[in-house]
């Protein structure tokens, strides 16, 4: 399952109750590797459309998003919930998701660092509908086009209209099996997205970021089969 909110690791805690002395370590760490992060994951037991312990989490990614300033990547990624569409009422749920990135995007633009919000509950259409409503640029999107394509919506279309609002992508595959064209996740270049059209559509929108392998085993074969996409 998916780790709750107060299962972090110790490293974690010691960037929280030592802000100066932990998170410089952790920055002359990375530079002696060479290493560069780009984001932060935020896993969440419930999204932020759930009134249970709502308080808590909220300040939870609330100071996970001022580590993601400290650390430098000013990006933090999070499973809010699924957004209400575009027309439909707003029920408790759509309100405390509302009140939830409402209070989180005021924390954003205060300490200057992005929530980015998982794609793949609601079309890239309805997010950046949704996402519109808010007077805040500290509120964004994560890009996952397989996670998209499980839940039966058009990866291409989804990048077309999140456009600029897409802060990082994540270079994950799916295939559509069975009769019932049930969706997958499998190894990148091993699923139903064309990557050349997917590559093109992020040329297309101006996405100047870094696409991101997840899957453990699989990052090798994964870079190389981006490489020979990308000359």
């Amino acid at each position: 399952g998916r780790p709750s909110d107060s299962r972090r690791t110790p490293i974690f805690r010691r960037f929280i109750a030592t802000p100066d002395t932990g998170r410089r370590e952790f920055r002359h760490l990375l530079r002696s590797y060479n290493l560069e992060l780009i984001a932060l994951a935020c896993p969440l037991r419930r999204g932020l459309d759930d009134a249970e312990d709502q308080q808590p989490r909220i300040e939870h990614v609330r100071k996970v998003m001022t580590v993601s300033f400290d650390l430098g990547p000013r990006v933090v990624i999070v499973e809010a919930g699924r957004v209400p569409g575009e027309g439909e009422g707003e029920d408790e749920r759509g309100r405390l998701l509302t009140e939830s990135l409402s209070a989180l995007a005021a924390h954003g633009d205060r300490v200057g660092a992005t929530l980015a919000l998982e794609t793949g509950l609601e079309s890239g259409e309805a997010l950046n509908a949704y996402l519109s409503r808010f007077d805040s640029g500290s509120l964004a999107a994560n890009l996952d086009p397989a996670n998209l394509l499980m839940h039966g919506f058009d990866p291409y279309e989804s990048a077309r209209a999140l456009n600029r609002r897409v802060v990082r992508v994540d270079a994950k595959d799916a295939r559509l099996v069975g009769a019932s064209r049930t969706a997958q996740e499998v190894a990148l270049g091993h699923g139903d997205i064309d990557w050349m059209q997917f590559l093109g559509v992020l040329e297309e929108i101006e996405y100047r970021g870094w696409l991101t392998i997840e899957r453990e085993g699989d990052a090798t074969a994964g870079v190389a089969f981006l490489r020979r996409l990308t000359g």
